[in-house]
């Protein structure tokens, strides 16, 4: 299949990060080409340092919204809209990914990490469903929720649905000359 680069420049323009979404279930099939979506993404020394949990059952889903959201800063109240959760773990690389991180000072699990969570994103957007990542949220009180062993990061959690808005905001960006150089930095 050839996909022109306007057509995925598009998606990339359009995908926004919701924050209001339709009580609709979300397909299965729909769940599935965002997951492998997110499976398929490329990782250092292809360490694929990643755990997918699916957060469909509506009381987990209740405690786990409830963990993501928090009295003193309201963050992320909408989480229990959204009719499913992802939560994105971070597991061991590989020896050679590990050793590159050790020797180059790099978090390449988590630069994985944020590969596999766009493209999940990016696909979702393409299926008409609405995402938004966050990473804040009660860390301990979720991994126990889900079954996390200690040892184990959660790095993300991504709300999934339809969203309750076809508003597309105005997406604020630096200007290209701001970020972005030619042969040398300055």
């Amino acid at each position: 299949m050839e996909i022109h680069g306007d057509a995925l420049l598009q998606l990339i323009k359009d995908r926004q990060s919701e924050r209001g979404y339709l009580p609709d279930p979300v397909e299965p099939e729909k769940l599935e080409r965002c997951l492998e979506a997110a499976r398929l993404a490329p990782s250092a020394c292809n360490a694929q340092p990643w755990k997918f949990i699916v957060i469909d059952n509506p009381g987990l889903r209740e405690r786990v919204a409830a963990a993501s959201s928090d009295a003193l800063l309201p963050l992320n109240h909408f989480v229990s809209q959204a009719p499913l959760l992802v939560a994105f773990v971070m597991e061991k690389p590989n020896f050679t990914s590990k050793a590159g991180e050790l020797i180059k000072d790099k978090k390449f699990t988590l630069i994985d990490l944020g590969i596999a969570a766009a493209h999940f994103c990016l696909q979702a957007h393409a299926e008409g469903l609405g995402t938004c990542m966050l990473g804040w949220f009660k860390e301990e009180k979720i991994k126990k929720l889900l079954n996390i062993p200690s040892g184990k990061r959660l790095i993300l959690i991504i709300t999934l649905g339809y969203p309750s808005s076809t508003r597309k905001r105005m997406k604020v960006r630096k200007p290209s000359d701001e970020v972005v150089a030619r042969n040398s930095y300055s």
